[in-house]
């Protein structure tokens, strides 16, 4: 990213990632823009993308963006700010819909060029628990991990979410 700060905020579910990376957009002036990747199947995702939709106030420009993000991103004003939560539903909306993953984050990763506002992205630290019992789940978690990798790397600051306290892993260099 050349001008805008690149924010990679991740951790457990329910660990308090969308609340602190709203708060990191929202220290910017308004409007903002959040791009949700969520897909509201069942009544159990209803209910959270309800949640997260109470909580914002008008100041928010809500964009669906569950398959192409890079399009998304790019559709908005480049001094902006942005919250694109989460990567996570992006990856197994992706991986749904049997999409080209490596062609996908290479499009995303390039288009965080030319930012000049904050972009905050929102993940899912997936790698702590056991290795799950079938391909799929597995095929899911390393290509998770992967995507948080490549998006660590690019981030110009990285935070770890652990119950509601967000941990700075990758600060921001000011040399």
């Amino acid at each position: 990213m050349s001008d805008g700060l690149f924010t990679l905020v991740l951790g457990g579910a329910r660990s308090g990632k969308s609340r602190h990376a709203e708060s990191l957009i929202e220290a910017q002036q308004a409007p903002w823009f959040y791009v949700v990747t969520a897909i509201s199947g069942d009544s159990e995702m209803k209910a959270r993308i309800a949640e997260h939709q109470a909580r914002r106030g008008p100041e928010w420009v809500t964009i669906e963006a569950p398959l192409d993000l890079a399009a998304a991103l790019e559709s908005i004003n480049k001094s902006r700010p942005v919250l694109i939560d989460c990567v996570t539903l992006w990856l197994s909306n992706l991986m749904m819909e049997n999409r080209d993953i490596d062609a996908a984050l290479e499009v995303l990763i390039l288009s965080f060029d030319g930012r000049e506002a904050h972009t905050v992205v929102v993940t899912n630290e997936v790698g702590h628990g056991i290795v799950p019992e079938n391909a799929l789940a597995r095929k899911f978690r390393d290509a998770q991990g992967a995507l948080n990798q490549r998006l660590a790397a690019r981030a110009d600051r990285v935070v770890m979410m652990a119950a509601g306290i967000p941990v700075t892993i990758k600060p921001v260099r000011t040399s």
